[in-house]
């Protein structure tokens, strides 16, 4: 009985030691270190320990499902390999020194429900392979410098419950697929160029529950009112 247990506990151990991310998902998360200045962060990674160790990390099954770095002094441009993280469920990388462009990789995340990018220096387009990301729960992208168009494809995004692009310098018309979007709760655009915010709330508002007529007692909303925030009952079915 006591051998019984004790090649119980031995192999136990072994699968622990054995257990480990992959080298691959390990190479994409020193990208990340090497392409942001990790020497310079607020908290380093100790690369000789392993990788569930590491500051931010969330494995689970020997697989990186969760990135935060809020507040960590990533500075640099975020590497493309990030899409190669097929089972991430989280990326939260806000209020960093971060510059460059969103990579269109990320579009590859099929798994992702938070992708959080506020508070930095990205610029550029939204990249339209966002709106692949069917399991997308949340999108915040507010105060950075992002310009352009906000892709028709984002209209795809079934499941999302708040959308945030809040003061950057996107224009144009917000993709009216959203507005059918019947998890959607928060909806932020202000600070921005859009030409459509006032019809886009009208309508939110009414798949929100609240008792709108659109056909014949619209609400109307002053230019100076944008809804910034709309939000859904919680116990709403």
């Amino acid at each position: 009985m006591k051998k019984l247990i004790l090649t119980c506990v031995c192999m136990f151990i072994a699968s622990i030691v054995l257990a480990q991310v992959s080298k691959e998902e390990k190479q994409v998360l020193l990208n990340l270190y090497t392409a942001t200045n990790g020497l310079e962060w607020n908290n380093q990674w100790n690369l000789e320990k392993p990788v569930e160790t590491w500051y931010g990390i969330t494995v689970e099954k020997n697989k990186v499902v969760g990135i935060n770095l809020l507040f960590n002094n990533l500075n640099g441009k975020l590497p493309a390999s990030l899409g190669q993280l097929e089972n991430l469920r989280k990326l939260e990388l806000s209020f960093n020194p971060i510059s460059g462009s969103i990579p269109a990789e990320f579009g590859n995340l099929e798994q992702l429900e938070v992708l959080a990018i506020n508070g930095t220096a990205v610029s550029g387009s939204i990249p339209a392979s966002l709106g692949n990301l069917s399991n997308l729960k949340q999108l915040h992208l507010s105060s950075n410098q992002l310009s352009g168009t906000i892709p028709e494809s984002l209209g795809n995004l079934k499941k999302i419950e708040v959308f945030n692009v809040f003061d950057n310098d996107l224009f144009g018309t917000l993709p009216q697929g959203l507005a059918s979007c019947q998890n959607l709760k928060q909806l932020m655009v202000a600070e921005n160029n859009f030409n459509n915010p006032n019809d886009f709330s009208v309508i939110l508002l009414s798949n929100s529950g609240a008792k709108i007529d659109l056909l014949e007692n619209s609400p109307h909303i002053e230019s100076s009112q944008s809804i910034i925030a709309v939000e859904r009952d919680e116990n709403e079915d």
